[in-house]
């Protein structure tokens, strides 16, 4: 369990502290529900899906994070809670997200943290993550890091590869904190700020599939795409970390 240097009720639970003899007292009570959640990633995210639209497992980075000991679990305890706790708690958690090592690197996409919200129920928590991210995202986005809502509802936002799958399903209500991949541009195309952040980190190396929209949005907001980057024939061309699409 990794706790935060100055805030120390905040905690980032790894899967064999579910497990230890003496549980710390933020998970006491919740056990079940979060080793469900370690599960849903290792049999949900990491693995195909029928209605997926293409190869490859839900989300191409799961199953590195976890092997890597990048997947770490947060959580907020009560039946309830307040728009502006939870913004704060988010926010406090993505500047320690930052902060974890590795800070730069491949390595780096595979972080990952998921504050759950084992207590509040689903009539409820269902609303709360899909406001709280709606709020939350232009406060991630300029930074290169994604906030994600997953619920059993599930939240009503298609893959990316089939207009009827609804991928963001969990069965523990949480919020995603990671890293912006190339792949995650149709996230983004609705707003101005968005692509253009976008452009700046990846502008360059937009995935061939997306080049078009990419292309599309820029001219619509009015957006210069930066050209390729120059190729030095001594130096290796850098391969783009993810095609597939992360979590869709």
């Amino acid at each position: 369990m990794l706790i935060h240097p100055e805030q120390p009720a905040c905690v980032l639970v790894e899967q064999f502290d579910l497990t230890a003899e003496a549980v710390h007292p933020l998970i006491r009570g919740v056990e079940t529900k979060l080793l469900s959640v370690l599960r849903w990633a290792r049999e949900y995210l990491c693995r195909p899906h029928p209605d997926l639209g293409r190869k490859g497992p839900v989300c191409p980075f799961a199953q590195a994070s976890l092997d890597r000991g990048m997947f770490y679990l947060a959580v907020h305890r009560g039946e309830t809670v307040e728009p502006g706790t939870l913004d704060q708690l988010m926010l406090t958690y993505r500047d320690w997200f930052r902060e974890l090592p590795p800070t730069g690197g491949p390595a780096a996409q595979f972080k990952t943290i998921l504050l759950t919200l084992p207590d509040v129920p689903p009539e409820r928590a269902n609303a709360i993550v899909d406001q709280t991210q709606e709020r939350l995202k232009p406060r991630y986005v300029p930074e290169g890091l994604m906030v994600g809502e997953f619920h059993s509802g599930p939240p009503d936002k298609a893959g990316l590869w089939n207009d009827d799958f609804r991928p963001l399903y969990s069965p523990v209500p949480l919020l995603a904190i990671r890293h912006m991949v190339s792949s995650d541009f149709p996230f983004l195309a609705d707003d101005r700020d968005s692509v253009a952040t976008y452009l700046r980190l990846f502008g360059a190396n937009t995935p061939p599939a997306l080049r078009a929209r990419v292309g599309a949005a820029a001219r619509e907001f009015g957006l210069s795409v930066p050209g390729p980057p120059p190729v030095n024939p001594r130096t290796p061309v850098p391969q783009l970390a993810d095609q597939q699409g992360a979590t869709s």
